[in-house]
């Protein structure tokens, strides 16, 4: 007994030792094992047209990530990064007016100006307020670049260990999942339960949100480009990301640029970006997220956003597959916590 109790122990620290060594690496391997979950489809076509040789299929696959996702990314990024420093400098030399917004405001409705001033708001003090915000945003912006760039050796360490993880991952999937089934002591069938809901949930994630804010985001870079509103792919990459807040996401960026465009004279481009906003990438989050999204994960919408929101907050970037992945394997546990206590219930 006293044996038992000791190995237990010691397999606890080792493993925690262990943990704490790849603590680094963790991100890697979670988007070497993402990668390998959306992709494994692809690699078995490729491994069955190859005859089998499973190292050729998973290098092809490798390949195919790289030109078709790695490739226009790290593209996308370098342009965001590009025009971010061009509305630093455009903002800091008075070219974009921060303030036009509120001051075209007052100009249309003098009387809710009023209205606020007898009510002790100062508007004035507000639109002041927002130059300040839109410095200071565009300096984080600035000194995040500076800081990428501080980061690229880093992050081109951790992306080919992703890379090389990722080639074994397909390779020899399903091998190292035979494995840890048999090692993890919790029930066979409860670890192919959980290790299917984390593919599920991983898969109809990317393939989810990350297809959505893809769309929304290019729309609206595209839209923007057509309208000559300066920073086009940053705004259209900034839309992406806040498409992970369904439907006020987008419009937290183009409606601000409508405004904007009213302000500056431009009212039928301001009409053309409202209605291209409402009708279209609005469209696409309310048509297309529970479709991809909420329906594969068997998640409700706000459980999908709350976990989204957190995993965001915890984990960065990553987090928006990271949270929904918890969420899904908390309730998978649950549900079979439930459903082993009812069938252990007397009737």
């Amino acid at each position: 007994m006293l044996q038992n109790a000791f190995f237990i122990g010691l397999l606890i620290l080792v493993t925690l030792g262990f943990v704490g060594l790849l603590s680094d690496f963790l991100l890697p391997i979670f988007w070497a094992a993402t990668f390998a979950v959306i992709f494994h489809p692809l690699y078995l076509r490729l491994r069955e047209s190859l005859k089998g040789r499973s190292t050729l299929a998973s290098s092809i696959t490798i390949l195919i990530i790289i030109a078709g996702v790695l490739v226009p990314g790290f593209l996308i990024a370098s342009a965001v990064v590009r025009e971010a420093a061009e509305l630093y400098a455009n903002i800091q030399s008075g070219q974009i007016d921060t303030a036009a917004a509120i001051a075209w405001i007052q100009a249309m409705m003098p009387q809710a100006f009023a209205l606020a001033n007898k009510v002790g708001i100062d508007l004035g003090a507000i639109q002041q307020n927002l130059t300040t915000l839109a410095v200071h945003a565009s300096q984080r912006l600035g000194s995040s670049a500076i800081y990428a760039g501080q980061e690229a050796v880093r992050f081109t360490a951790m992306f080919f260990l992703m890379l090389y993880l990722l080639f074994f991952f397909l390779r020899d999937g399903r091998r190292l999942l035979e494995l840890i089934i048999y090692a993890l002591p919790i029930g066979d069938e409860r670890e192919r339960q959980l290790l299917s809901k984390f593919a599920e949930v991983s898969r109809a994630t990317v393939k989810g949100t990350l297809l959505v804010g893809v769309i929304q985001g290019t729309l609206g870079g595209l839209f923007f480009w057509f309208l000559g509103i300066d920073g086009a792919a940053f705004w259209g990459v900034l839309m992406m990301v806040l498409s992970l807040v369904p439907a006020l996401g987008p419009a937290l960026v183009w409606l601000p640029a409508a405004i904007i465009l009213f302000a500056s004279g431009a009212v039928l481009k301001a009409i053309i970006l409202v209605a291209a906003g409402v009708f279209i990438i609005g469209l696409v989050d309310n048509l297309l997220r529970p479709i991809l999204v909420g329906r594969d994960t068997k998640m409700p919408d706000y459980l999908v956003l709350l976990s989204t929101l957190g995993g965001l907050t915890v984990f960065g970037i990553s987090g928006f597959v990271i949270g929904p992945v918890i969420a899904a394997m908390f309730l998978a546990v649950w549900t079979m916590f439930e459903a082993e206590h009812q069938q252990s219930r007397p009737d």
